[in-house]
């Protein structure tokens, strides 16, 4: 679980990514020239891709902690990156639903 939680915060950290890209290029499109389109490079689009996967990445991984922990008493989990990842699944979900 230490991998999952590991590889989860680095798709949290991708979504906050993307979201600073997209409304930093939204304000370059409303002040520049709105009818201007700027390609996504590798880079990014992989950032957006991992970045928009973490919503159903953490919601697995917090099913299986659920399940894990409810079955296990002495389960071992870094807190520090399940809370975080728990904190950024909330954001997600409220980005993502309105």
């Amino acid at each position: 679980m230490r991998f999952i939680s590991k590889f989860l915060l680095i798709c949290n950290v991708c979504f906050l990514a993307c979201l600073i890209i997209r409304y930093a290029r939204l304000q370059y499109l409303f002040e520049r020239n709105p009818n201007a389109e700027i390609g996504f490079h590798p880079l990014e689009s992989s950032l957006i891709i991992l970045g928009y996967s973490a919503v159903v990445f953490n919601a697995i991984c917090l099913l299986s902690c659920i399940i894990i922990s409810v079955y296990r008493k002495n389960w071992l989990l870094i807190k520090t990156f399940g809370l975080f990842n728990l904190i950024l699944f909330f954001l997600e979900l409220l980005y993502f639903l309105f």
